[in-house]
Parts: C-alpha cells; structure tokens; sequence
C-alpha cells in the first residue's frame, strides 16, 4: 500500500527530538505494573516521591514505605524502569471512573471549581495521576535535560498504550503548568479546565480527548506518534505472558 507524500516526508527527514527517543530506547523500558511484585515497585517509588522527596503525603500513613491510596484499586499502573539496574525511575496511573463520591467521580473533581464538561463520556475517561520520576534519577542524570525530557516521554508512551489497551476516549488530569508547557512543545496539549489551583502545589486542572489528540500528534509530530502508539519489545512481552 502506497504511503501519501507527506508521510514518507516525515519518516524520512531526521528528528530534532530524535535524540530523545534513541536515549530513552538505550536506556529505559516501558512495563505495564500488572503485576503484584511490580505495582509494589510503583508504590515504593510513589512513596520516595510524593512522602521524602516532596512532602505532598504523610509518610506515618504510608505502611511499607510503599504510597497507596483507594483509588489504585481501580487504576493501571506502568513503569520506566532502567535497563541496566532494573531501578524503577518513574511511574504513572490512570484512574478509572468509578462509583460516584460526595466529591465527584475522579480526584480532580475535588479541586475543580466547576463541572466537568456535561458531554464527557466518563466511562471511557481517565485521570492521569501520580506521574512521578525518582529525584535521584534526575541526580543521576547530572542535569542532563535530554535524560529527564525522554523519561517524561516515556511516561506518556506509557499513558498510550494503557489508553489504547482500555478504550479510552478522554484524559483529566491536574498538572504543574511547567510540565503542560514541556508536553505542549511536543503537540501534547490539555485544555485547562477552570483556574489553577494550589494542590500539592500549583497545578491546572486539564482535560483533552485522547483520540483527537494522538490523531494531532500523528499529523504533526509523526515520529513522536511512533515512539508512543509502538508497544516496545517489553510491553509486548509482558502482555504476552
């Protein structure tokens, strides 16, 4: 089948992020935490994070040093994990809609100051939450922006592919604006939903739909919608077992 002149373009003229993704591919793997032993190795990375790095939880309520909450009973959790030490380096969920709560379905509706969008499909949305990337990783990075940026990539490979695998049609999330303008340099662009707000810090409460999205990055960021939508050889491995 004969490919249009704008696609073979695009595969064919280099990448500026190019660099990006051959860092992040010699580097780090993406893995599906579907796994009890790996969902740990999430929630201990949750617990470095968000109870000793930040402070956003109270490590007293945290058992194990493993970072837990009810809403990952009905989440999918996915790992970046280090190649060489099999360290887990940053984690993120998605939250599925579940039973309706006094403050909404999802937990940014607790800090939202209004409606969600009255033609939401909420079946088939998601909350983004807990995107985390260990500090020391950063450290390790030696300031290496390059390392950093193609973790975050990873993380939204990682977001694909479970939106893919589940249906998704819509992401929420709340998000540091300095992460919305980093993601935004790569066509990933979330529509604010209301004000900022302080949670953990100042954060935007978003929301973009999924499916309009990836086609958006598909036209304009063709190798970026590669990198995400292709499973790599670990996820398929462990979707296989």
């Amino acid at each position: 089948m004969l490919q249009s002149p704008s696609v073979v373009e695009q595969q064919a003229s280099p990448s500026p992020n190019s660099g990006l993704f051959d860092a992040f591919i010699q580097w780090f793997d993406v893995i599906p935490a579907d796994t009890p032993a790996l969902r740990e190795k999430a929630y201990h990375l949750r617990y470095q994070v968000y109870c000793c790095e930040n402070q956003y939880e109270n490590p007293d309520e945290n058992l194990q040093q493993m970072e837990m909450d009810a809403f990952d009973e009905r989440s999918a959790h996915s790992l970046v994990i280090d190649r060489a030490s099999g360290v887990a380096v940053g984690t993120v969920r998605l939250i599925f809609s579940g039973r309706e709560t006094p403050t909404g379905v999802f937990p940014v509706q607790h800090i939202l100051r209004q409606p969600l969008p009255a033609d939401l499909p909420v079946s088939s949305t998601v909350e983004i939450s807990r995107f985390a990337i260990s500090k020391k990783m950063r450290k390790m990075a030696d300031g290496d922006k390059n390392v950093n940026c193609s973790i975050i990539l990873g993380l939204m490979r990682a977001l694909v592919q479970m939106s893919l695998e589940y249906g998704v049609t819509d992401w929420l999330a709340a998000m540091e604006p300095s992460l919305l303008r980093l993601l935004g340099r790569f066509g990933i662009d979330f529509a604010p939903l209301g004000p900022l707000v302080e949670y953990h810090g100042i954060r935007q409460p978003c929301h973009v739909n999924f499916e309009r999205l990836l086609e958006q990055i598909r036209q304009d960021h063709f190798d970026l919608w590669e990198f995400v939508t292709e499973p790599n050889d670990s996820w398929k491995a462990a979707k296989a077992s």
